[in-house]
């Protein structure tokens, strides 16, 4: 693994007097050395910058930024955003744009935007990168991304130009589910779920989940080809990665208690032949007990700790909130306030947001996509269900320009979010205007005219 070279971020990440023309080295070195700050012992400056980086790797080269002193008694995050976890742009989240300016469009000039969803902080970013690369997920704020002319997956973070290398997605076409009938390929680019961990000797592993394939599959930077784990998962489930694992449901043939699942990164099962292999889930925790049939489960982080939120179908819908932590220890007393967060609901990705930084966002409330009102707001206090604004209420299309509400919504829809779609503004069709025969497998006049969402 190595920097992107000639492909790093220009998001401001330099001093303010730097930033205005007026810091020259010499400048600077005097300036450093005449401000008290220098004087600051170096390993309490490591420890400041330490806790300045749990809150967020911007605030962290900020801090960095300030004087000569602390930034070489600090660790540098360019070279190991990706292989040191502290450093993942954490919270970050790509912004979708809407009408169709996806990353790398021409009228985006090689720029895109992410948004964090803790703070509501926006920040513009130039990644070249994107003339011949695609984005298939978000993972830590690292973004997956494929290379159009020959599948290849690489890790990018967006903030650092760090890259890491991976399998082309062409390498799994022969463990697609036999049932996928004409443009199978195509499946390969629809992600339900991926994972990131890096081991004690900082290699880098992605695990995966796709829609289409019953096994999870899994390589290290650096592999030649992708690897499947030797048992199925329910395809049924959004898996959700924490802290380098990934968690999913498991649903009962007939009836019961649905289960969440661990699945904990490969492990070597031969040191000789040094073949990796997948562990089987660990069983962790059984939901309330309910008829399947009636109802749908997600899994969702929210303040550093995994939720389940469970949806009652029917005329009046209901949706009930556990803490994962408080099901293993047996205890099934649903929530009636999640700090005053929001959860948004998704086919593909669910995401926590705090309220305090988007105003225009209710507190302790889920949002779910809705196929006539857009979205559905779902208050916990009082279990009582209502429709989006009126000014998206007209049918299946949202006015323009839209509330922030529908852009984060549609993160959690990957197969409208990297395309710059909005999902119900528009344009319906969700096959690539672009580098079709690369992104969505299929060429432009193969006859598909159908996604499966």
């Amino acid at each position: 693994m190595a920097p992107a070279a000639g492909r790093r971020s220009t998001a401001s990440l330099v001093s303010p007097a730097r930033a205005r023309g007026g810091g020259s080295p010499a400048a600077d070195a005097a300036r450093d050395d005449a401000s008290p700050w220098a004087s600051l012992h170096e390993d309490l400056a490591s420890l400041i910058a330490w806790r300045v980086l749990a809150g967020d790797l911007r605030d962290y080269v900020r801090f960095r930024s300030v004087c000569r002193h602390w930034r070489s008694g600090t660790a540098c995050p360019r070279g190991s955003g990706i292989a040191d976890r502290r450093f993942h742009p954490r919270r970050w989240m790509l912004f979708p744009e809407g009408h169709g300016l996806h990353p790398g469009h021409g009228k985006l000039r090689g720029h895109v935007r992410f948004f964090n969803l803790s703070t509501g902080a926006f920040v513009r970013v130039q990644l070249p990168i994107f003339r011949d690369h695609c984005v298939l997920d978000s993972v830590d704020g690292i973004l997956l991304l494929q290379r159009d002319h020959d599948t290849a997956v690489r890790l990018l973070h967006s903030f650092t130009g760090d890259i890491a290398e991976f399998p082309p997605l062409e390498t799994l076409e022969a463990h697609l589910s036999g049932w996928l009938l004409r443009g199978k390929r195509m499946y390969l680019r629809q992600i339900c779920g991926s994972c990131i961990s890096v081991d004690a000797d900082g290699v880098v592993i992605v695990m995966m989940a796709l829609f289409g394939m019953p096994n999870l599959c899994f390589a290290t930077s650096g592999d030649q080809q992708w690897r499947v784990s030797s048992w199925w998962h329910d395809m049924r489930s959004v898996p959700l990665p924490f802290q380098g694992k990934l968690y999913t449901l498991q649903h009962p043939e007939a009836g019961g208690e649905p289960e969440v699942l661990q699945v904990d990164p490969p492990r070597q099962e031969d040191t000789d032949s040094g073949s990796p292999s997948l562990p089987p889930p660990k069983t962790i925790a059984k939901c309330p007990a309910s008829n399947c049939n009636s109802f749908s489960y997600y899994l969702v982080e929210c303040n550093s700790e995994i939720l389940v939120i469970a949806l009652r179908h029917g005329k009046d819908r209901q949706y009930s909130v556990y803490r994962l932590a408080d099901l293993i220890l047996g205890r099934t007393v649903p929530l009636t306030r999640i700090d005053g967060n929001t959860i948004f609901l998704g086919s593909q990705r669910s995401l926590c947001v705090s309220s305090e930084v988007f105003p225009s966002i209710m507190v302790d409330t889920i949002v779910a996509f809705d196929s006539w009102k857009i979205y559905l707001e779902y208050h916990l206090n009082s279990g009582t269900l209502s429709a989006a604004p009126d000014r998206c209420t007209t049918g299946l299309v949202i006015p323009s320009p839209c509330s922030i509400i529908c852009h984060i919504l549609t993160c959690c829809f990957r197969l409208y979010w990297n395309k710059g779609q909005i999902i119900g503004q528009g344009r319906k069709s969700l096959l690539w205007r672009v580098k079709r025969k690369w992104r969505d497998g299929v060429s432009l006049t193969s006859g598909v005219s159908r996604v499966l969402k």
